[in-house]
């Protein structure tokens, strides 16, 4: 993972290995979550914090 503050298709199809189009399916669906939350979003492109968080566990991710 770089060190960027958001996460694209094509990296989060390589970190899960899965098409670039069920990367999309789940950017759209952490953005949705993100937005009911009343956050601002970007399309096609996650937060990596939240993307981490969500998906692995942020403490987890960090070794706490």
């Amino acid at each position: 993972m770089e060190n960027k503050m958001f996460v694209g298709a094509e990296e989060m199809a390589e970190d899960l290995g899965v098409s670039r189009s069920k990367a999309y399916v789940i950017i759209k669906k952490l953005n949705a979550e993100l937005e009911n939350k009343g956050y601002m979003t970007l399309s096609g492109r996650v937060s990596r914090k939240y993307y981490i968080e969500r998906l692995y566990g942020y403490d987890e991710y960090l070794g706490k």
